[in-house]
């Protein structure tokens, strides 16, 4: 008898397997398993089983539930294993042959010995990955165990799966990576190392159109959903690629592109060479870049933007599943494509303003708009990105000097600016200065959560403010992105997941990413699924941060605590709160302190009264606060 843990949680002896029903004792079964050999606390058990909110009487039913798994081992013959009682906790002794987790750990152990046989270590790791059967844990409904241990587990296989393919590129089975490689990428996409390999795999096979797509691809993704730039070994690999480079030995040893801090070519392909071209350096002159990556910035006949080489400055990046919003984006493109009016206002930059709620789709409108309007700017375009990974506001003389150095000479013709989540006006309006006479005409858009009206009452501009999608749009979104196939199969269950989702943007696209890595799952059960919890099903597991608690939690953290502190006053109490009461009446929440909060995108236009909060929203505040609560009562 043996437990199995990678995949549903189950018994299995020989042939058969008992795969356990969602419960209360299989929470604490995997908790142990995850921990086997190690003590367990009992408070963490209680949390694994129960979740943040735990019963009164948790500890007498820990109890409990230790005996239902002592008769179910009794039931099915388990022998050899048993749950001890020990100080402080629980614990659970398990072998390799008992626990696929631990047989798993020991084959990956045992590879590693064989680093000098990569047919052996690729055999041994191979044997290792065959132990998964499956979603991790899809049968235990534990909060905890799915946040705080599956991702981890998660990182072991992707561990092993990109050995593998290291080893397939080096023993030069290319072909036989790309199987693999192209499932990888598509159920990680964040996990740039497995991208890195599909290029080096698809260049290395011939297919140097493919590879470039397939980088071109990367990049947009990278920037779009994470913010960030594709790494200087993806750069690198890039380069090599465009110039034609021989990427050396595929043998195991050899130097790769992918691997150091500089591109070392083969002896004999060095010496054919051009000398700039045998340590290409991380930031590369603007030639190099590839014409599909570098038309929306660096067009013929002068531009003046180029790809920046710092990380807060670059090209606008593509919006992929881009829909909905088609009035938003026809005003928005109209606004900055009219011509300019004349008077003094000339000499200032055209500025608008896209505002609203985090999460809303301020920046996909923002970069979707900007490249719908790129012939009219053929000065180019930046992102310029107003804050740091950690959400910290970046100041206006940093970000200017960075947009100085993208600004590499001028250009005729109007530029344009994408000044992503600004924090304050304060931020931005020593980037606005007058238009010089024998400069570009830069137009300006500002995505923020704020309202700044300060900023449009000093410097003029037009504002856009976002809402949650209609039903339509939300429905087009899950069309875009799911397939038309799969929604419209069960067009009903895909209405009943927006509702879910509050027609808010981030949600869905949170939510249809996780429904893209389990396209067995039919959306009626998803449905089930999320409806449960649909705050704590809102979350990639492998990239804990892409969650709508994450942003809600982000969005937050920026008010001051007074205001916090009235918002979730007003979150946790009935709708009646934002009625207007007049002005003898303020209510608990003074008008003037629901306009701070609207401003700052977290309360919504009514009705039934002038406010209102997104559910979703409501929801995470009144959750936080029952966690908080019960934390109180614990000490």
């Amino acid at each position: 008898m043996r437990f199995q843990l990678l995949g549903p949680l189950a018994l299995a002896d020989g042939p058969d397997t008992v795969v356990l029903q969602p419960s209360k004792p299989a929470n604490l079964l995997a908790a142990l398993l995850l921990n086997a050999n190690s003590t367990v606390s009992a408070e963490y058990l209680q949390r694994a089983v129960w979740g943040e909110e735990q019963p009164a009487t948790a500890r007498a039913a820990l109890q409990t539930c230790v005996l239902r798994l002592r008769r179910l081992f009794a039931k099915h013959g388990v022998t050899g294993t048993a749950i001890e009682a020990v100080p402080g906790g629980y614990r659970i002794t398990a072998e390799p042959p008992t626990l696929d987790l631990l047989g798993f750990r020991d084959q990956v152990r045992r590879a590693a010995g064989l680093d000098r046989d990569p047919e052996a270590e690729l055999h041994a790791l191979r044997d290792a990955l065959a132990l998964w059967q499956g979603a991790l844990l899809a049968n235990v409904r534990s909060e905890v165990l799915h946040r705080d241990e599956v991702p981890r587990l998660a990182e072991e296989r992707l561990r092993a799966v990109e050995r593998v393919c290291d080893l397939l590129l080096g023993l030069g089975r290319c072909g036989e990576a790309l199987v693999d490689l192209w499932t990888a990428t598509r159920v990680y996409p964040g996990h740039e190392r497995f991208h890195e390999q599909l290029i080096e795999a698809l260049y290395r096979t011939g297919r140097q159109s493919q590879a470039l797509a397939e980088y071109r691809r990367v990049k947009g993704f990278l920037l779009e959903e994470l913010g960030v730039d594709p790494s200087p070994s993806l750069r690198r690999l890039e380069l090599s690629i465009l110039r034609g480079e021989d990427l050396g030995s595929a043998g195991p040893d050899a130097s790769r592109v992918i691997r150091g801090e500089t591109v070392p070519l083969p002896a004999a392909a060095a010496a054919a060479a051009p000398a700039s071209s045998v340590a290409v350096p991380v930031t590369a002159p603007a030639a190099a870049v590839p014409a599909g990556g570098a038309s929306a910035v660096a067009p013929a006949g002068g531009a003046a933007l180029a790809p920046a080489a710092v990380s807060g400055v670059g090209p606008v990046p593509a919006v992929p599943h881009f829909t909905g919003r088609t009035a938003e984006a026809a005003a928005l493109a109209a606004r900055l494509t009219e011509p300019a009016a004349a008077g003094p206002e000339d000499h200032r930059p055209l500025t608008v303003l896209v505002s609203g709620a985090p999460g809303i789709g301020k920046s996909a409108l923002a970069q979707h708009v900007a490249r719908l309007v790129r012939d009219a700017f053929p000065a180019g375009q930046l992102l310029v990105r107003m804050t740091r990974a950690d959400g910290e506001p970046r100041t206006a003389d940093e970000v200017a000097a960075e947009v100085a150095l993208a600004l590499r000479e001028p250009g005729e013709g109007r530029a344009l600016l994408i000044l992503d989540d600004v924090v304050d006006a304060d931020q931005v309006r020593p980037l606005l200065p007058p238009v010089s006479a024998d400069g570009p005409e830069p137009a300006v858009v500002v995505t923020s959560r704020m309202g700044l009206g300060g900023l449009i009452a000093t410097h003029g501009g037009w504002v856009q403010r976002l809402i949650a999608f209609t039903d339509a749009e939300s429905y087009a979104l899950l069309l875009a992105t799911l397939g038309a196939e799969r929604v419209e199969a069960e067009p009903r269950a895909a209405r009943q997941l927006a509702s879910l989702c509050g027609h808010f943007p981030a949600a869905l696209r949170i939510l249809t990413a996780r429904l893209l890595t389990r396209p067995g799952l039919r959306l009626a059960d998803a449905v089930d699924w999320l409806g449960d919890d649909p705050l704590a099903r809102l979350t990639l597991t492998d990239s804990p941060d892409h969650s709508v608690t994450g942003l809600f939690d982000r969005a937050l953290d920026r008010l001051d605590p007074r205001l916090s502190e009235a918002f979730t006053h007003l979150a946790q109490g009935p709708p009646e709160l934002l009625a207007d009461r007049g002005p003898e009446d303020e209510g608990p929440v003074p008008e003037a302190v629901r306009e701070q909060l609207a401003d700052a995108g977290l309360l919504e236009d009514g009705p039934p009264g002038p406010y209102r909060i997104h559910d979703l929203l409501r929801a995470h505040v009144r959750r936080t606060a029952r966690i908080r609560d019960r934390r109180t009562e614990k000490v």
